[in-house]
C-alpha cells in the first residue's frame, strides 16, 4: 500500500508519517517551498524523509509570497512571540497561510492519483495548535468528501481517498510520546517559525512555546536543541 505523507520536517508531520509507516503503507512524502520564512524545515524534512525510510521525497516549489498576507510569507508582517495559551485560544493569528492545507491536500491528492494510493497523512491536530481553521477535523472530513467527487479514479470506483489525520485528538505531549514509541529522532526536526540566520529557533513563537510545553510536560530535554 502506498501513502502519501506530507512532511513540513516539523514535529507533527514527522509523527504523522511515523503512524502510517506503522500502518504498514509505503511513504511517499511531500514537501513544500512556498516562500515561507522559515525554509530551513525543508532541510529538516530531508532528514526526516531519509530517517523514516520514504519511497520518495518531493519538495514542490509554490511562491505563496505573491498572495502574502501571512507572517510566515510576508517579511513585512512580524512573527507573534512570547504569547500564552489563552492568546493562542483567541482570534487566528496572522501565522495563518491563506488556505495552505487546502493547497497541500490538493497537490497530494493529484500525486495519490497518479500513484494509485487511496491514502493520506496529515499532521494536523486540534489540541496544542494556534487556532488554525484548516487543522480541525471538520475540515478534513469536509476535503475528504469533496476528494472522492474531484478525481478520476475515485469517480470510476477504482479507488476511495481517506484522509488519515491521526494526531488530531493529541496534545504536543502525547504526540511526542507517540513518537518515541515509533522511534521518531526528533533532533531532526525544526519547528520554529522565525528562526536565525543560522536556522536556531528563536524559543518565543507559538510553535517554538508548544513544541516546549510538550517536551516539558514528558520531562523531556528537546533533542533538537543538543544538535545547536
Amino acid at each position: 500500500m502506498k501513502a502519501v505523507c506530507l512532511l513540513s520536517g516539523g514535529l507533527d508531520s514527522a509523527t504523522s508519517m511515523a503512524v502510517a509507516r506503522r500502518e504498514g503503507f509505503e511513504c511517499y512524502a511531500l514537501s513544500f517551498d512556498y516562500g515561507q520564512r522559515h525554509r530551513v524545515e525543508l532541510s529538516s524534512a530531508a532528514r526526516v524523509a531519509k530517517a523514516l525510510g520514504a519511497a520518495e521525497h518531493v519538495v514542490l516549489p509554490i511562491n505563496l509570497r505573491v498572495f502574502g498576507h501571512s507572517a510566515l510569507t510576508s517579511a513585512e508582517i512580524a512573527v507573534p512571540k512570547g504569547r500564552d495559551a489563552a492568546e493562542m485560544a483567541g482570534e487566528i493569528p496572522v501565522t495563518y497561510v491563506p488556505a495552505r492545507n487546502t493547497v497541500f491536500l490538493s497537490i497530494a491528492l493529484a500525486w495519490a492519483e497518479v500513484l494509485e494510493s487511496s491514502d493520506i497523512f496529515i499532521g494536523v491536530n486540534a489540541l496544542d495548535y494556534s487556532g488554525y481553521p484548516d487543522c480541525r477535523p471538520e475540515f478534513v472530513q469536509a476535503f475528504e468528501k469533496m476528494a472522492n467527487l474531484a478525481t478520476k479514479a475515485a469517480v470510476e470506483g477504482r479507488t476511495h481517498v481517506q484522509i488519515h489525520a491521526p494526531l488530531m485528538d493529541l496534545n504536543k505531549a502525547g504526540i511526542i510520546a507517540l513518537g518515541r514509541e515509533l522511534g521518531v529522532d526528533y533532533s531532526l526536526t525544526h519547528s520554529c517559525y522565525d528562526p536565525d540566520a543560522a536556522g536556531h529557533p528563536c524559543g518565543a513563537c507559538d510553535s517554538c512555546v508548544l513544541r516546549a510545553k510538550g517536551f516539558a510536560e514528558l520531562g523531556l530535554a528537546d533533542p533538537a536543541l543538543d544538535v545547536l
